[in-house]
């Protein structure tokens, strides 16, 4: 295959990859932030202690991040018919990639949300500050670098995943990947493919490490 035959082929499959990628993102951090922040409120010595539910959001964590994602995608079928109308195409793939990172994120958010300094937390009580308070005045900004890490690391496992995807109907690189050169034993359109996703890791992961950067001079410099 020819340049001028790949470039609209992996112009496409970028497109959809990011398209995917990026709407997962959003309903992954919707989703896994106040999940994240809810395992460490409710656990022992948190804010709204309540072993039992915490627990089971931990349990059902634990079992989200245990499947393997291409098994969860074909079990997400018929949710994902449910909610879009189709398991096929990049809309399609939101649903599973989003449930798929959930609990990914959660777990991150738990482990940033826990750096914070538990004196800044009970400063703000001694004043009378309310739960929502504290969140939002003091677990999310000084967990900030940390959360954007893990926002950025979300990002590139949910690229990993959206090449799978392409597998079963997804669209996306990995699509045009098993189809285009798998299926067509073209292995030099593989290798070129393999390389645009490695160049938007690379670019995902040196973006997020600068955000991370900039927070901490600031925080420091607060």
């Amino acid at each position: 295959m020819t340049w001028e035959e790949m470039r609209p082929l992996l112009e496409q499959g970028t497109v959809d990859t990011l398209y995917m990628v990026l709407w997962a993102t959003v309903v992954t951090i919707v989703g896994g932030l106040p999940l994240g922040i809810l395992l460490v409120l409710t656990d022992k010595g948190g804010l709204l202690q309540n072993r039992p539910v915490n627990k089971v959001v931990g349990a059902i964590v634990n079992i989200g991040r245990s499947l393997p994602f291409i098994i969860l995608l074909i079990a997400l079928i018929p949710f994902t018919t449910f909610v879009v109308g189709t398991f096929i195409g990049p809309t399609a793939m939101i649903v599973p990639l989003a449930v798929g990172a959930i609990p990914f994120f959660a777990r991150l958010v738990e482990t940033a949300i826990r750096e914070v300094d538990h004196g800044l937390v009970e400063a703000v009580q001694s004043m009378g500050g309310s739960i929502p308070t504290i969140v939002r005045k003091v677990l999310l900004p000084q967990a900030l670098p940390s959360l954007v890490a893990a926002v950025t690391t979300t990002v590139i496992v949910l690229i990993g995943y959206s090449a799978m995807a392409g597998a079963v109907g997804g669209e996306g690189l990995g699509s045009k990947a098993v189809t285009y050169g798998y299926q067509r034993f073209d292995t030099t359109f593989m290798l070129v493919t393999v390389v645009v996703l490695i160049a938007i890791v690379t670019i995902v992961q040196l973006v997020g490490d600068g955000v991370v950067r900039l927070l901490a001079r600031r925080g420091r410099t607060a």
